[in-house]
């Protein structure tokens, strides 16, 4: 029993999914990524309004200010 030839539009459409779905892979791991540096960076934030907090600063910065 032969199987009947596929049709044009079915191989276009798998070309379109698999770069559809390539993209969507790409854009997760971007998010990701950029969470994961977040993440990563805010042990020197405090709370979530992204202030520097003073005390974390080495004490020869935080003793600096020009006076």
């Amino acid at each position: 029993m032969a199987f009947p030839a596929q049709h044009e539009i079915y191989k276009r459409r798998l070309s379109r999914n698999v770069g559809l779905g390539l993209t969507l892979v790409a854009f997760i791991v971007l998010v990701f990524g950029l969470t994961m540096v977040k993440v990563m960076q805010v042990g020197q934030m405090q709370a979530f309004d992204h202030v520097v907090r003073p005390e974390m600063l080495p004490a020869d910065a935080a003793g600096e200010g020009g006076q």
